[in-house]
C-alpha cells in the first residue's frame, strides 16, 4: 500500500477518535439541555466514521496513530471544556473542528485517483457530514458564543496542529 493512504487512514481515524471523544465530553456536561439530541445524532454519525476506518485500518493493514491515547483525552477535555462554557460554546467546537475536516477530507479526496475510488467515496460520504455538523452548529448559535473569534480560531489551530502530529505519528 501506498504511503500516502497509509497516512490518509491514519489521521483521519485519529480524526475520529478525537470526534467522537469530544461529543462525548458535551454530552457529559449538557444533560437535559436542548443541545443534547442534536449532539447525539452528530456522536452517531462519528461513530459510524471511527468504525469504518478502524475496518479499513484493520483491512489494509496500516498502523494506527501513536497518539490515539492523546487524542482520546484531549477530545473530551476540548468537548467538556467548551460545554462547561454553554451550549453555544460547545456549538462553535463543533463549527470550528468541522470546518477543519471539511477542508481536510477535500484535500484528500482531490489527491485519489480511480485506483481509490472507493475510499475517495467514504470520504466524500464523511465529509458530507461533517458538513452537515457545521451548518447544524451554525444554525444553533455557534457564532454567538462569547470569544467566538478567540475560540474558533484557537481551535482550528489545535485541530491543524493535531492533523500534522497524526500524520507524521
Amino acid at each position: 500500500m501506498d504511503d500516502k493512504i497509509a497516512k490518509f487512514l491514519r489521521v483521519d481515524q485519529a480524526g475520529e477518535i478525537g470526534a467522537v471523544r469530544i461529543y462525548q465530553g458535551q454530552l457529559a456536561v449538557l444533560k437535559g439541555r436542548a443541545a443534547v439530541e442534536l449532539v447525539e445524532h452528530m456522536a452517531k454519525q462519528e461513530h459510524h466514521h471511527l468504525a469504518t476506518f478502524d475496518r479499513l485500518i484493520e483491512e489494509r493493514n496500516t498502523r494506527p496513530t501513536l497518539l490515539g491515547p492523546l487524542w482520546h483525552v484531549a477530545g473530551f477535555a476540548l468537548g467538556a471544556a467548551t460545554a462547561m462554557l454553554g451550549e453555544r460554546a460547545a456549538m462553535a467546537c463543533t463549527a470550528a473542528v468541522e470546518e477543519v475536516i471539511d477542508e481536510h477530507y477535500a484535500g484528500q479526496a482531490a489527491q485519489l485517483g480511480e485506483d481509490e475510488a472507493p475510499l475517495r467515496q467514504v470520504i466524500e460520504d464523511f465529509q458530507a457530514d461533517e458538513k452537515g455538523h457545521r451548518e447544524t452548529a451554525l444554525a444553533h448559535g455557534a457564532e454567538q458564543a462569547v470569544g467566538y473569534p478567540l475560540l474558533s480560531t484557537l481551535i482550528k489551530s489545535g485541530c491543524r496542529a493535531a492533523i500534522w502530529m497524526a500524520e507524521r505519528l
